[in-house]
């Protein structure tokens, strides 16, 4: 029981309040004019005029519902406790107009957007208000039942609202999580991939200018032209970090680009095959199928020693496309099996996605990798 008392002495407001608008205004007219035609209709408050004033002084404090909700369940249901005070003093009928039914909506906005501290504070005042109404009304055992259950129907209400409010923030954090955890992994895809081919050509070109000096200008265009694409890629990834959305993405490589990997001015050489219908495939898919061959790519130069080809083929197979990456090299000690956040990566696309992935040395050396992704995206 104490840890329930303080769990909820410590829970903060929920976040996602709204500003007073027009919808609150007419509330606020409406119960006012509903208050008016009241005391002109019933005869038993003509004779008390300031009940009707009090109930009219009320219902501005509808506007502070959600910003002040402790402070207007306080000022309202004191003014219905006055008016209970004054009904059991003067023993006379009921004073209250039904228009003071506006106290539902301030228990109502209490429980959905006070804090822990203020619900606690504000329900056994709510629950003293009403056991002097139900007293000066002389209410039996089934009112009190009944009014009792009314109550508690709308503090329900508010707190299921409440609840299915904070479970869909989670959410919404948590797709924010995901959306980061994708970013970091195309920000991984991007950069070891440009970075580990313009290591190689700067390498290369260490050699070629000791060997070929007139062959230094084609290499350091080539360096140029990695760097200026690694750029231009992440501005993008940096633009979607800005506009917190994915609609602000510009489109991600896919199939159709696959031959931008081919590296046939270097060592290795990249051959791209495609065979079947693996255009217009779904975007998650289709930057898919880019991203795990991209790895591979860069995986294979970095770490397939003496490799002098990589093969890319991606075929379709009913409903389904298979993505192989091959390499004719020799895999160290460090290579992607043993470390690094590669493997993971292309595995975690897969899975996403309802597909598989496999990485191991091939039949005839070298390294395979084999992605099975389903051409529908399961959601």
């Amino acid at each position: 029981m104490r840890r329930l008392w303080r769990a909820l002495w410590r829970e903060p407001r929920p976040v996602g309040a709204r500003q007073v608008g027009r919808v609150d205004w007419l509330l606020v007219g409406g119960f006012e004019a509903a208050t008016v035609v009241e005391g002109i209709v019933r005869p038993q408050l003509a004779g008390h005029p300031y009940v009707i004033l009090l109930a009219m002084a009320v219902m501005p404090v509808l506007l502070w519902r959600r910003s002040h909700p402790l402070m207007t369940c306080l000022v309202g249901f004191g003014v219905a406790g006055l008016l209970s005070a004054t009904q059991l003093v003067t023993r006379t009928a009921d004073l209250g107009p039904s228009s003071m039914m506006v106290v539902l909506i301030l228990l109502y906005s209490l429980v959905r957007w006070g804090s822990g501290r203020e619900i606690a504070v504000g329900l056994p005042w709510i629950a003293a208000v009403v056991a002097l109404g139900m007293h000066a009304a002389a209410a039996g055992p089934p009112d009190l039942i009944g009014g009792t259950l009314f109550l508690l129907l709308f503090v329900a209400l508010a707190a299921v609202f409440r609840s299915r409010a904070e479970l869909w923030q989670r959410r919404q954090r948590e797709i924010r999580n995901e959306e980061r955890l994708a970013l970091a992994r195309e920000l991984h895809d991007t950069v070891a991939h440009h970075v580990s081919a313009i290591a190689v050509q700067a390498q290369a070109g260490g050699v070629v200018v000791r060997t070929q000096p007139e062959q230094a200008a084609a290499v350091l265009a080539t360096i140029e032209a990695e760097a200026s694409r690694t750029l231009a890629e992440m501005r993008d990834m940096v633009r979607v970090i800005r506009a917190d959305s994915w609609d602000a993405y510009s489109p991600q490589p896919g199939v159709a680009d696959l031959p931008r990997l081919a590296r046939a001015d270097a060592i290795p050489d990249v051959d791209v095959s495609l065979s079947g219908a693996v255009t217009g495939l779904p975007g998650p898919v289709d930057a898919a199928v880019y991203r795990i061959a991209q790895e591979a790519v860069t995986n294979a130069v970095r770490h397939a020693h003496r490799a002098t080809r990589v093969g890319i083929d991606v075929c379709r197979v009913g409903d389904h496309v298979r993505l192989r990456v091959t390499d004719d090299g020799l895999t160290a000690a460090g290579s992607p099996a043993h470390s690094g956040f590669g493997l993971t990566g292309m595995a975690e696309r897969a899975q996403l996605l309802g597909g598989s992935l496999s990485a191991g040395p091939g039949p005839d050396g070298g390294w395979v990798v084999e992605a099975v992704l389903p051409v529908q995206v399961s959601r």
